[in-house]
């Protein structure tokens, strides 16, 4: 059994990232890594322009009344020069007239009965944002390895990288096992339950900027599975199976993993919930065997199989952060003899409220979740206020 810790540490040293990159459209490299830097080829802004609405006009001519000269559209070009006394009426985004050095706001001044305006406002900012402030032309601000968000999608647009270089995606397999699972277009009878681990880990996979390739349920038998797992490891850059991996007598997978030539480099962690967990390498291919209690599966998706994929493509932040904040309420539990795991809230008060769980198999706690925190080993309650380490999901 090995730590949490040690767990990442081998899966990260494990991972090969995929060499191979790719042109796509600007909407489709969202959740895509950067395999090279984005670099400006112009500088922004691109002008001199004004960032209210309001009048372009010299400072040292704020304490006389103004004569309004021209009016300045955004996406306009300027055709006066501004000398002592004028100004021309400028809209947010317009180019700043030849001699003028502010820009006063429009509510900050009246009107005269002759036309003229007058400042009414404190000494004003410039309110001019200068040529290149943003971004200069060679600068890169969005570097290799970075993954790419909403926001990333507006600078590159801006820039006019309308079709970034990204790494491949990874394959995924997903299996799940067990003959207790029924697909959830099934009403379950008898003592069967519905496959939830299988459409979870869809989710995930696709959530981690991969590919899923789903199997379909796997039966509970060692020769079903393995056909099930060596096809997978041919047809994909790393697998993912839940269930078959604990010590029931169905319990294959290790087994069946090292006859195809895995080499398992853990079994279990030192982690509730999670211990039965099983990593192992097929050359440059990962395989992960996660328990089948569906917390569980999504749990160690999250610490071990996610950052791995991002890795795989070069992404320079795999890890969710994580933040050390104070717990909202009591929080017990009754052994201690591993790093425990349970699903939080982040409140608005920046506190961390301990959800309603009632063990591994208890998926409707991740409903209302929006991280996980820790308890350490040893260690079996936690008081209000006290501070724990908290992944957001």
């Amino acid at each position: 059994m090995v730590s949490l810790d040690t767990a990442i540490r081998i899966v990260e040293q494990s991972v090969t990232a995929l060499s191979a990159e790719e042109r796509v459209t600007l909407t489709d490299s969202l959740y895509r890594v950067l395999a090279h830097d984005v670099v400006s080829d112009i500088n922004m802004p691109p002008f001199r322009k004004t960032a209210v609405d309001g009048y372009a006009c010299r400072a040292a001519d704020l304490d006389i009344p103004l004569s309004v000269i021209e009016v300045i559209a955004a996406g306009t070009v300027p055709h006066k020069n501004i000398i002592q006394g004028t100004c021309s009426k400028i809209m947010t985004g317009a180019p700043i007239p030849n001699g003028a050095d502010c820009v006063i706001p429009v509510e900050d001044t009246e009107i005269l009965p002759d036309g003229t305006i007058r400042f009414t406002g404190n000494k004003p900012k410039s309110n001019i944002c200068e040529l290149g402030e943003d971004i200069k032309i060679g600068e890169s601000p969005l570097g290799q390895g970075a993954l790419i968000k909403p926001q990333h999608i507006a600078i590159m647009a801006a820039l006019g990288c309308h079709s970034p270089i990204v790494s491949v995606r990874p394959k995924v397999s997903i299996l799940p096992t067990g003959d207790e699972l029924v697909e959830p277009t099934e009403i379950p009878q008898g003592s069967k339950i519905r496959n939830s681990n299988g459409h979870q880990l869809i989710a995930q996979v696709i959530s981690a900027g991969a590919i899923p390739i789903y199997h379909g349920i796997v039966g509970d038998t060692e020769e079903v599975t393995e056909k099930a797992i060596a096809r997978a490891l041919t047809e994909s850059d790393v697998v993912v199976l839940t269930g078959g991996v604990s010590m029931g007598d169905f319990d294959y997978v290790p087994r069946i993993m090292e006859r195809l030539g895995v080499k398992i480099l853990f079994d279990s962690i030192a982690v509730q919930p999670g211990k039965p967990t099983t990593f192992g390498v097929a050359g440059n291919k990962l395989i992960f065997g996660l328990p089948g209690n569906p917390v569980s599966s999504f749990i160690q998706f999250e610490f071990l199989v996610k950052p791995a994929l991002l890795m795989m493509m070069g992404c320079n932040t795999p890890y969710a952060p994580i933040y050390r904040l104070p717990l909202a309420n009591d929080y017990s539990r009754k052994r201690a003899e591993r790093l425990g795991l349970f699903p939080v809230i982040l409140n608005t008060n920046g506190e961390v409220e301990p959800l309603e769980y009632h063990g591994s198999a208890h998926i409707f706690a991740l409903a209302r979740a929006n991280g996980i925190a820790s308890i350490a080993l040893g260690v079996k309650e936690m008081k209000k206020g006290e501070l724990v380490d908290v992944r957001s999901i």
